[in-house]
């Protein structure tokens, strides 16, 4: 992927990790694959918060370095099968949006800023490592990821959604 690329979905993951902390926006809205993912992503999160809350629990996230740590194995873990798909993507969002609530209740003296631009770092610098050319392959976020998951896409989408939920439940029970 070009740094272009890498700049769009660095943008992506910013824009949703503030609708995850409820930073105010104030820079123009947000553009339509942000809206989207936002929605998708939220959905998810809350499901794996609601479900794994104990499991959630008993792990710390001290540090940016820790939230890094966890967050490339259980993304190393989800991606171990090389199957890749748009399900699998907004789990990356909606797990570095675990990551930084997490990161900001057990830290001391957070910094809002540079806490979601570092992870917002990390997690689209996963994605353009681990699925940029399955991006581009299949239609990019205009033509694939929004297309996919716009509201009228119907319950199929959702279910494929809530597939990838279940799976990313699986992998953080191993943290318990």
């Amino acid at each position: 992927m070009t740094d272009c690329e890498f700049g769009y979905i660095y943008m992506l993951a910013q824009d949703y990790l503030k609708y995850v902390l409820r930073i105010p926006e104030c820079e123009p809205v947000p553009s339509k694959t942000s809206r989207v993912l936002q929605n998708v992503a939220s959905s998810v999160q809350k499901e794996v918060e609601k479900t794994l809350k104990p499991c959630l629990d008993n792990f710390d996230v001290v540090s940016i370095s820790t939230a890094r740590t966890i967050f490339n194995q259980v993304m190393e873990k989800e991606f171990e099968d090389g199957i890749i798909n748009w399900g699998r993507i907004v789990t990356i969002f909606a797990f570095g949006g675990i990551l930084i609530k997490k990161l900001l209740r057990e830290r001391i003296a957070p910094e809002v800023v540079d806490i979601y631009k570092e992870i917002s770092f990390f997690v689209a610098q996963f994605i353009v490592e681990n699925t940029g050319e399955w991006i581009r392959q299949n239609g990019g976020w205009e033509n694939g990821f929004v297309k996919k998951f716009e509201p009228k896409s119907g319950w199929l989408t959702f279910l494929e959604v809530t597939g990838k939920v279940c799976e990313m439940l699986s992998l953080l029970k191993q943290y318990c």
